[in-house]
């Protein structure tokens, strides 16, 4: 068995780091060697002159599309950001909720940060090619980047067990005081089944009536937030997050993320997932976010071995957090 790690592209270059005069989208084409890739690891260490953002940097990323061999693996957008915003950031939500890592240093004008973003891809030895496109939010006031890089990492993993594919959210625009039928998208060209729906608000707010979210595949009647918040394991202080601004010694914990929360739907198969939405206060617009997952079988025979192996599975990380 073997885990590796691998920097195969790193950037200092200022003005692609968030900033305070404008958002900013960061693009780049990366070649690397091929293997069974489990992770990407964005990994960030900057300094800004002012504080860039009241909590976690994911509060910032907009969005973020990886796309390897032509395959786009990875396509995530934010429903709310904002260097105002004190609770945890959608991404880094996200991927602590599908068996990624998301951690951060907890700091102030210093930002170290660590994602792990489950990819579960099988590539070809020799020179494979990725695309990332990375779009941030302006950051707080007066508070420009001086100093610091942006690399990003492969880890090779013989033991992973599921590709995982965050596919293009549906969008759906919901009238006030309404119960609504919402039809999620699910890309036919890709193989697997659907372990997990990111349901995001427009605001930092639920906006969800007693009824909350029906999927007509998994109950008979509508399941309010909190009952998710408490099959997906955010209600035991299952939500981790830096929040330099009130500690820079340890982690904040929370219970939920306000118009934001991930439906576990245990691997649903034969296309497009149906919602009812019962939508309370103003008319909103919510984003559904799928994230599919496919069994493989990765091979690599290093001459010097490991002989523990790391299982990682998605698919099992997302149903584990619905029985602890």
């Amino acid at each position: 068995m073997a885990v590796r790690f691998a920097k195969i592209h790193e950037t200092s270059t200022l003005t692609d780091f968030p900033d305070v005069d404008s958002a900013v989208t960061y693009t780049t084409g990366i070649n690397f060697p091929g293997g069974p890739i489990e992770y990407l690891v964005v990994r960030g260490d900057i300094t800004w002159d002012v504080d860039p953002a009241a909590s976690d940097i994911s509060n910032l990323l907009t969005a973020i599309r990886i796309i390897v061999n032509g395959e786009v693996l990875h396509d995530f957008r934010a429903g709310v950001v904002g260097n105002d915003d004190t609770s945890s950031g959608a991404y880094n939500y996200f991927l602590n909720s599908i068996g990624g890592r998301a951690y951060e240093v907890p700091g102030t004008t210093t930002r170290e940060w660590y994602w792990g973003i489950p990819l579960g891809v099988q590539t070809e030895t020799g020179v494979n090619r990725m695309e990332i496109i990375m779009e941030w939010a302006a950051a707080a006031t007066n508070s420009d980047p001086t100093s610091g890089n942006l690399s990003f990492w492969t880890k090779t993993n013989d033991a992973m067990q599921t590709k995982t594919v965050v596919g293009s959210a549906t969008s759906f625009t919901h009238a006030a005081n309404s119960l609504e039928m919402v039809t999620v998208r699910i890309p036919q060209n890709v193989p697997g089944v659907v372990s997990a729906i990111l349901v995001q608000n427009d605001s930092q707010a639920d906006e969800l009536g007693s009824q909350g979210i029906r999927i007509n595949s998994i109950s008979e009647f509508g399941m309010e937030a909190a009952f998710w918040r408490w099959l997906n394991g955010d209600l035991e202080n299952g939500i981790l997050f830096a929040d330099g601004g009130a500690s820079t010694a340890q982690q904040q914990i929370a219970i939920q993320t306000p118009g934001l929360m991930l439906l576990p739907v245990f691997g649903l198969a034969g296309g497009d997932v149906i919602c009812a939405v019962d939508h309370s206060g103003a008319s909103t617009t919510r984003t559904y976010t799928p994230v599919i997952t496919s069994a493989i079988g990765a091979k690599e025979a290093p001459t010097v071995r490991q002989t523990q192996a790391a299982p990682a599975s998605t698919a099992q990380a997302i149903v584990r957090k619905t029985e602890n």
